[in-house]
């Protein structure tokens, strides 16, 4: 009974076109042990590995494998995933690191929870095993909750994960996504996105491992940290103009109320402002305020219509649709 299930089910996920982009730097170590699990759990996807100025054996380690490797030569992952979503045409897009930390057996889950609820990305949190602590260093740790925490904050949502490189996403998400970043903020932007347009996302759980020994992380934690700080910044000034500049306002008025107060008592007491230029330095404070709302007010007009395009653009393509009237894909 169960083969014969599995047998529907292979068929079903046949009528998908699947495309599995791993983007690699020097990670002739795990890759071709990342190909492999990744062919096991889905016979029938293509497999993309995508070579970013490798100067090891990757390039050789991804083809004796069987993937397909392409090249992109502009540094950092931001730049790699934005070639990946422009080339390749897919029903379904897995997005992983071939670094062999991700929970490749869970890809079917995950493919299965954006089919069956009719997402447009599943995002994979990690969840260290018992026995491999080390995987997740503690200013990993620490940053990702942090960063996690701000973009709640900032977009009122709840997230778990929002750094994780593990993502299923349809073909409309991808093609949809402008792809600005250049490094690791790429994922902090995947998340916006998708909170920008209101695109339906969930996040599934996922055991994260460690590295083998000799193959070495290429996030640096306080240079990439900041970036995806800056990055959360700079989307929601993008995004959320009038909140920003209000925010902005709201200090610059301070400010100027902070300067003014001592100047309006001592002309109450003696009817002179002895301070002039104290008194003018408060008055140009609150022209930059009200100017700092007024251009909140403005951008937030072309930041609407900015978003109108970009949810058109997104409703131009088709959701993948259940084939027959169940989809359960057994690990």
């Amino acid at each position: 009974m169960l083969d014969h299930l599995q047998k529907i089910n292979q068929v079903a996920l046949n009528n998908y076109r699947i495309a599995v982009l791993l983007p690699c730097r020097n990670e002739g170590l795990t890759i071709a042990r990342v190909v492999s699990e990744f062919k096991k759990a889905l016979p029938q996807a293509e497999i993309y590995v995508y070579n970013n100025r490798s100067t090891d054996d990757t390039v050789e380690q991804a083809q004796s494998s069987g993937a397909i490797v392409c090249h992109e030569y502009l540094p950092g992952k931001g730049n790699v995933v934005r070639r990946m979503f422009a080339d390749i045409d897919a029903d379904i897009y897995v997005l992983a690191d071939g670094d062999n930390t991700y929970e490749v057996g869970a890809v079917k889950r995950l493919i299965e929870r954006l089919l069956t609820e009719q997402l447009d990305m599943v995002v994979g949190a990690r969840r260290v095993a018992g026995n491999t602590p080390q995987a997740y260093r503690p200013g990993h740790k620490m940053g990702n909750r942090f960063l996690t925490g701000f973009v709640q904050f900032l977009f009122g949502a709840r997230l778990v994960d929002m750094l994780s490189g593990y993502r299923v996403f349809s073909r409309r998400f991808v093609k949809s996504f402008p792809a600005l970043s250049n490094g690791f903020e790429i994922e902090t932007e995947l998340t916006i996105h998708a909170l920008e347009l209101k695109i339906p996302f969930a996040e599934e759980p996922t055991i994260y491992g460690s590295r083998p020994p000799g193959s070495e992380s290429k996030l640096r934690t306080f240079t990439d940290g900041w970036r995806v700080l800056g990055t959360a910044l700079l989307l929601f000034k993008e995004i959320r103009p009038f909140l920003f500049f209000s925010l902005v306002s709201l200090f610059l008025g301070c400010v100027s109320i902070a300067l003014a107060i001592p100047i309006f008592i001592n002309y109450l007491e003696t009817g002179l402002v002895p301070r002039f230029p104290t008194a003018i330095l408060s008055a140009s404070i609150m022209l930059l305020a009200f100017l700092s709302l007024t251009c909140g007010l403005i951008l937030d007009s072309v930041a609407r219509g900015r978003r109108e395009v970009k949810r058109m653009a997104y409703l131009s393509y088709s959701l993948p649709q259940l084939v027959g009237q169940s989809l359960r894909l057994k690990e």
